[in-house]
């Protein structure tokens, strides 16, 4: 169980691409199967809303932070994996890979996991960020077809950016709100700040997805998943808690 927690950590940092610990626990006969509850690792509502909020006080006060407020947008709106904006040998995010189809919508197109090529939904809602940030760069404010501007590019170099120094970005953003959430609620509130890792954006904005109550298998092509059961093993938490409501009022 620990070699499996820590090869888990190892995936949500974009380090490790399987849990080895997994395949070997299918064929132990010693092991029992665990059926608990399992909560999706997410920010709530009013948590994401002072990330944000955090992020943009920081670039009022400092413009080069604007690369955090649209990552951080960008990775929760559009569920992605840090490694999906991440120069690779053979794959750079470029702005053109922004793109609309012929009833004027917006699409992302992500090189993911398994080396698979998807198209993500863009929403109207996170055009304003692509725009402050574009603008911020100095480019017109929409992306064109020719437009082979790296999406996150480095301040000093040509290029993007890497896994780790994206990963430092969102950092950046989590241990300021730690501060702040510290200084208004206590240590207990904030430590969530501290638990954090880049991925629990992308867990957090499909999670609010299935909430508002878009469709499931919308929310699982977006996400990239092969299968709609894994976005429902993952992130349908809805039955687990009627269940513990439900609960709550029986008598001993």
């Amino acid at each position: 169980s620990a070699i499996s927690g820590f090869y888990t950590h190892l995936m949500e940092s974009e380090i490790a691409l399987g849990n080895p610990a997994g395949l070997a626990k299918k064929d132990c006969k010693r092991l029992v199967k665990d059926a608990q509850v399992k909560e999706t690792k997410r920010l709530d509502q009013a948590q994401w809303d002072l990330l944000l909020i955090t992020a943009e006080k920081m670039a009022d006060e400092d413009s080069l932070f604007e690369r955090n407020i649209f990552l951080l947008a960008a990775m929760k709106t559009m569920f992605l994996r840090i490694s999906e904006l991440a120069e690779r040998d053979d794959w750079i995010p470029v702005m053109s890979h922004f793109w609309q189809d012929d009833k004027k919508n917006w699409w992302l197109k992500i090189y993911g996991k398994g080396k698979k090529i998807r198209d993500i939904s863009v929403p109207d809602s996170f055009l304003p960020y692509l725009e402050r940030y574009r603008l911020w760069r100095g480019l017109p404010a929409l992306p064109g077809r020719q437009d082979k501007q790296p999406i996150v590019e480095k301040i000093r170099g040509a290029g993007g950016m890497s896994g780790r120094q994206l990963a430092r970005l969102v950092h950046q953003v989590l241990d300021k709100t730690y501060e702040t959430m510290r200084s208004r609620s206590g240590e207990k509130a904030a430590q969530i700040f501290k638990d954090v890792s880049p991925h629990w954006l992308r867990h957090t904005g499909a999670s609010m997805e299935i909430e508002r109550g878009r469709a499931l298998k919308d929310v699982s092509e977006d996400l990239g998943h092969s299968s709609m059961a894994t976005t429902d093993t993952v992130y349908v938490q809805t039955s687990a808690k009627k269940r513990a409501e439900s609960g709550k009022s029986r008598e001993v």
